[in-house]
């Protein structure tokens, strides 16, 4: 990524812990979420299959998405096995007076090391 995507946003200083909300900006989209008092930000878009993240559901710091349940750790968008095969990209969430400066920090994680779950690997599975 060759220039930073930062954006100026009104609001979100009100929601609760466990709450999120959606944020229209970049290209999917941005969800900002709060966890233990403080707030995260991640691309609107699951990796495995293009379905709003704001739609699934919040438990602590892993954001599940509604289609696969595919889930994602709202301090860094990475991911924590398939249907996922990377993570999102995240944004660095800074609080102003009126609302929130997001500012895009990371983008997707390469994936497993270990090989499960990548392209000629296999599936581990419980």
């Amino acid at each position: 990524m060759s220039e930073t995507e930062r954006f100026e946003v009104e609001g979100f200083l009100d929601l609760a812990d466990g709450e999120m909300r959606f944020c229209d900006v970049g290209e999917y989209g941005v969800v900002v979420c709060r966890v233990q008092g403080e707030l995260y930000a991640l691309e609107d878009n699951c990796s495995h299959a293009d379905t709003p993240l704001s739609e699934g559901r919040l438990r602590g710091y892993q954001l599940t998405c509604p289609l696969h349940g595919s889930s994602f750790d709202v301090r860094d968008g990475s991911h924590s096995g398939p249907p996922a095969y990377t993570g999102v990209p995240w944004y660095q969430v800074t609080t102003t007076e009126t609302g929130v400066v997001l500012e895009r920090a990371g983008s997707d994680d390469p994936g497993p090391a270990n090989g499960y779950g990548e392209p000629g690997g296999f599936f581990r599975t419980h």
